[in-house]
C-alpha cells in the first residue's frame, strides 16, 4: 500500500516536471518584451491574482522584491474598492489568471489600460480576454494537471510558479545583481549575517591566549589549554610576531622527541602568521581561512593584536 502512495508521488512529480519543461517551447519574444518593460519602468512590479494564482502572485512578488525588482502583491477585489489609488504611472502591472478571464482582474483591465499603465499578464491561453489586452502576454499552457480529477490547479500553478522564477532571474542578471545585493535584503538570514557582518563583530577579543618569544612550551601548552582557541599568539611589546597553533605543536613533537620541553614559543612559532583588518567581511575571512585551510586568523591593527576569529564561529553565526 505504502508503495502505491510513492507511486502516486511520483507521477505527480512526473506531470510536473513535464509542464515546466515545457514552458521552454512556449517562450518567445513576449519574453523579453516583459523584462525590458520591467526594467525600463522606474516604478514598482505589482501583481495580482485570485485564489491560487494569488499565492503564486504573493511569491513571485517576494522572490522580485528580494532579488533587486521592487515588488508587490494587490489582490484584485481589494484593488476593485480602492488599492487602485496605490498605482502609479511609472508601474507595471503583472495579471495571472491561468484562464485568463479571471472576472476580479478583468475589471481592474479598463482602468490599467486608461492610465497608460503597462500590463503584462501570465496566462495558459493567448487568446483569453487578458492575453489580448496585455503589453506582453506569458504562455504557461500545460497539457495535464497532476490532479487525477482535473480540477485542482497543480501543474498549472507549478508552470506559473517556474515563470515566475524566470523572469526574476533574468531580471537579476540583467541588473547585475550580486550576492551582496541579495544579503542586504536579507540581513536577517545566514547569508545577510556572513556579507554584511564584519570579522569585528564575531572575532574573540577578551582572555586571549597570549605569550613572548621566551614563554616555555610547558606554559606555552597550559595558556593554550586555558584560552580554548586552539592557539597561543606570540608577543613583543603588545606586537604580534607569531603563532603558535595545535598543528605547530604536533610538529615539534615529531621533530624534537624527547627535547620538546626544552624549547621556547620561539622555536616551535609560525612567524609572519596571517592577518586581517578588523572591518573586513565575514565572507571573505571564511574564504580566505577556507583558501588556506586554516581554521583561525588573527585580526591586526597596526601590527597589535586586535582579537581572533575562527572559522566554525562563522559557520556557527
Amino acid at each position: 500500500m505504502a508503495a502505491s502512495h510513492r507511486n502516486h508521488a511520483r507521477e505527480v512529480f512526473r506531470i510536473e516536471a513535464k509542464a515546466v519543461a515545457d514552458l521552454s517551447a512556449l517562450l518567445d519574444a513576449s519574453f523579453d518584451l516583459a523584462i525590458e518593460t520591467i526594467l525600463r519602468n522606474k516604478g514598482r512590479l505589482v501583481i495580482s491574482g485570485v485564489g491560487k494564482s494569488g499565492i503564486i502572485a504573493r511569491k513571485i512578488a517576494a522572490t522580485m522584491a528580494s532579488t533587486g525588482t521592487p515588488s508587490l502583491f494587490m489582490h484584485p477585489v481589494e484593488a476593485f474598492h480602492g488599492d487602485l489609488g496605490m498605482l502609479k504611472k511609472e508601474d507595471v502591472f503583472l495579471a495571472i489568471s491561468y484562464s485568463g478571464e479571471t472576472e476580479e482582474l478583468l475589471r481592474i483591465v479598463p482602468f490599467i489600460r486608461d492610465r497608460k499603465i503597462a500590463l503584462l499578464s501570465i496566462t495558459g491561453n493567448p487568446k483569453s480576454t487578458l492575453a489580448r489586452n496585455s503589453t506582453a502576454h506569458l504562455n504557461v499552457k500545460v497539457h495535464k494537471e497532476a490532479c487525477p480529477l482535473e480540477l485542482a490547479p497543480t501543474s498549472s500553478t507549478t508552470a506559473t510558479l517556474a515563470m515566475g522564477d524566470a523572469m526574476a532571474v533574468a531580471l537579476m542578471k540583467a541588473r547585475k545583481f550580486r550576492s551582496e545585493d541579495f544579503a542586504q535584503f536579507h540581513p536577517g538570514g545566514s547569508l545577510g549575517r556572513k556579507l554584511l557582518t564584519t570579522v569585528e563583530q564575531v572575532m574573540f577579543r577578551e582572555h586571549l591566549p597570549l605569550v613572548t618569544p621566551t614563554t616555555t612550551l610547558s606554559d606555552v601548552i597550559a595558556i593554550m589549554t586555558k584560552g580554548r582557541l586552539g592557539l597561543a599568539v606570540v608577543q613583543v611589546d603588545k606586537t604580534v610576531k607569531g603563532i603558535i597553533t595545535d598543528g605547530d605543536l604536533r610538529r615539534a613533537m615529531d621533530k624534537h622527541k624527547e627535547k620538546l620541553f626544552s624549547k621556547k614559543a620561539s622555536d616551535i612559532m609560525t612567524a609572519k602568521p596571517r592577518a586581517i583588518a578588523k572591518n573586513m567581511k565575514l565572507a571573505e575571512a571564511e574564504e580566505m581561512m577556507s583558501k588556506l585551510k586554516i581554521a583561525s586568523l588573527l585580526v591586526v591593527e597596526k601590527n597589535k593584536l586586535a582579537g581572533i576569529v575562527q572559522l566554525y564561529s562563522i559557520n556557527n553565526d
